[in-house]
């Protein structure tokens, strides 16, 4: 009915961006049992906080394993990867600095459909490549390249209607 319609929660009520992230990109980790929690844990020990986690399972009993950190952890975070490396158990690292987490957000998205293509589609329109992608119930979060920063928040403002 139009009352409920009326007191349901909008779709979409905020887009967040992050500046303070970096990517962290691992290549040729070993695929065993145990790797993520000790990979995890030890960053966990030298106080990094992990914010995404992507993991693609790779081949040859390899795996590829993408996160993001806060810039100012990141040091603390290659300290950490390249002990891995030196023990052979990823093969190679690399870093970004030059990223962002853009994220829209709304309660009213766990009941529909198309939150996040839509998302996609304006991203798309705008030619900005999204790296990563997390989501949950009221988030669709996406990292893209730091110098598109403002020109996604104002898409996605305007996509959502969000900038009447």
């Amino acid at each position: 009915t139009k009352e409920e319609n009326i007191m349901e929660k909008p779709l979409v009520s905020g887009i967040a961006l992050d500046k303070n992230q970096a990517r962290v990109s691992l290549s040729g980790v070993i695929d065993r049992p145990g790797i993520a929690s000790d990979i995890f844990t030890r960053l966990a020990d030298n106080s990094v906080n992990i914010d995404m986690i992507i993991q693609t399972s790779g081949h040859d009993g390899q795996t590829n394993l993408d996160f993001t950190v806060p810039k100012t952890e990141l040091i603390d975070a290659k300290k950490v990867v390249e002990t891995f490396i030196s023990n052979d158990e990823i093969k190679e690292a690399s870093y970004d600095e030059c990223i962002c987490k853009v994220s829209i957000v709304g309660v009213g998205m766990k009941s529909h459909t198309g939150v996040a293509a839509k998302a996609f589609q304006t991203m798309a329109r705008e030619n900005i490549n999204i790296m990563m992608i997390s989501t949950s119930e009221i988030k669709v979060s996406m990292v893209i390249d730091e110098k598109y920063a403002e020109l996604a928040v104002r898409s996605l403002h305007s996509a959502y209607s969000l900038d009447q």
